[in-house]
């Protein structure tokens, strides 16, 4: 993976090379990292998706919509849309951090794509920006259904196993990294009866019990 792949993957080219190294770098690697970045793509990424969502479901109400937008735009949906792009090839990471698999890891990845789209903002203007957020985001909001998606994932995933009278999945405890005041869980949702066993992290168990769930919903194919 090169980023001249990247820049064909997103089909957008930088005219300001260093922008997208910059938004590849994490902080451990340099002192010109992502975070201002991130803060860019964070604000587009929410404005895009919000008049995408207004535009596509005139009946939902404004809590509603916020909701939706909410699960379009947290960590695990980030995450994926990384695994995607194959970002985490490309990350600039310190030695200590790539030992430890900040490659892989969800937090990481999430925000070096909100970088990414700050990036694009910064080099072409809202409007490249915005085409690239629809670009990575179209098959989430082709297959957004909105009765199914305002419940959380853990709900959606009971419901669902319920009326297949299948059991109810178990969560369990991966993985706990960092310090104590900035800890991220890694936890399982195992589903014996269809053979589903996928992983989901966040800054809390809750959080990643809920991406886990999301993982879960999607291989059975209702996400």
């Amino acid at each position: 993976m090169s980023l001249d792949a990247l820049q064909r993957g997103i089909a957008y080219h930088f005219k300001e090379a260093r922008l997208l190294q910059q938004a590849l770098t994490h902080r451990s690697f340099s002192a010109d990292h992502y975070e201002r970045l991130e803060f860019l793509g964070d604000s587009v990424l929410n404005m895009v998706i919000a008049t995408q969502l207004y535009a596509r479901f005139a009946q939902l109400r404004e809590g509603e919509l916020s909701r939706l937008r909410a699960q379009l735009v947290r960590q695990d949906a980030l995450h994926g849309i990384a695994i995607g792009l194959g970002l985490g090839a490309l990350l600039r990471l310190g030695e200590g951090e790539l030992r430890s698999g900040g490659d892989r890891r969800p937090s990481i990845l999430a925000d070096a794509t909100e970088a990414l789209i700050g990036a694009v903002f910064l080099d072409g203007g809202f409007g490249a920006a915005e085409q690239l957020v629809v670009q990575l985001y179209m098959p989430l909001l082709e297959g957004l259904d909105p009765q199914r998606s305002l419940k959380d994932p853990k709900t959606a995933l009971q419901e669902l196993l319920q009326a297949r009278r299948l059991p109810l999945p178990n969560y369990e405890l991966v993985e706990t990294r960092g310090e104590a005041h900035q800890q991220e869980f890694e936890m399982a949702c195992v589903i014996p009866s269809l053979n589903i066993h996928t992983r989901g992290s966040g800054n809390s168990r809750r959080i990643a019990e809920q991406a886990a769930a999301q993982q879960a919903l999607a291989q059975i194919g209702t996400a």
